[in-house]
């Protein structure tokens, strides 16, 4: 069940979305507290005064109920943006990830280590969170190649969405070196423009 479906299903059983919205923060505190083992349907049932039948019927499984929550709290980075060149583009996208100063470390880490560690998670997490991030870099390298910014093989062009998502990803394993925002820009500038030989 995609995390739509989940949606729409919850909606049609009369679950508000305030109440929709209240069941999701719950799932988000115990991933902030314990990480993603330490969220059970029991669990929220218990800090939501939900019937735990009510999650298992609307959400199916834990990884669908943790992935639509983690869908409803996501804030796109990269969606709608359209400058008119690659450079702009790109430079963009750097300016909105890099903004995002108060990212929440504490929920990025627990959900970082369930990443690798449950395949059912990997899976719904790639398809709601991670493939729209890296579908809307792919389209600004698209509108590039039209625009004949770029050749359509260049192989320069694989390695943009990785970059990026690596980088929101170890940032702060390097915070010495990327203390600012200036570090996904600097990633632009002296990386990925000059690999993609587009002049800025």
């Amino acid at each position: 069940m995609s995390t739509q479906a989940a949606t729409a299903a919850a909606r049609r059983s009369k679950i508000t979305p305030e109440r929709e919205t209240e069941l999701y923060e719950a799932v988000i505190r115990l991933l902030r507290e314990g990480g993603y083992d330490a969220v059970t349907m029991e669990g929220v049932a218990a800090l939501t005064k939900c019937g735990k039948a009510t999650l298992y019927r609307q959400w199916g499984t834990k990884p669908q109920l943790v992935t639509a929550a983690l869908a409803h709290r996501r804030c796109a980075f990269f969606t709608g943006i359209d400058t008119g060149s690659l450079a702009g583009d790109l430079r963009e996208a750097a300016r909105a990830a890099g903004s995002r100063r108060d990212r929440d470390v504490e929920l990025m880490e627990a959900v970082s280590q369930a990443y690798t560690r449950h395949p059912d998670l990997r899976d719904a997490l790639r398809a709601t969170v991670i493939d729209p991030e890296v579908a809307a870099l792919d389209e600004m390298l698209r509108r590039a190649v039209e625009r004949g910014e770029i050749d359509a093989d260049d192989p320069a062009a694989g390695f943009v969405a990785p970059c990026f998502l690596g980088m929101l990803r170890v940032e702060r394993l390097f915070e010495e070196r990327f203390a600012d925002e200036a570090a996904l820009r600097g990633l632009v500038d002296a990386v990925l423009l000059p690999a993609l030989r587009v002049d800025g």
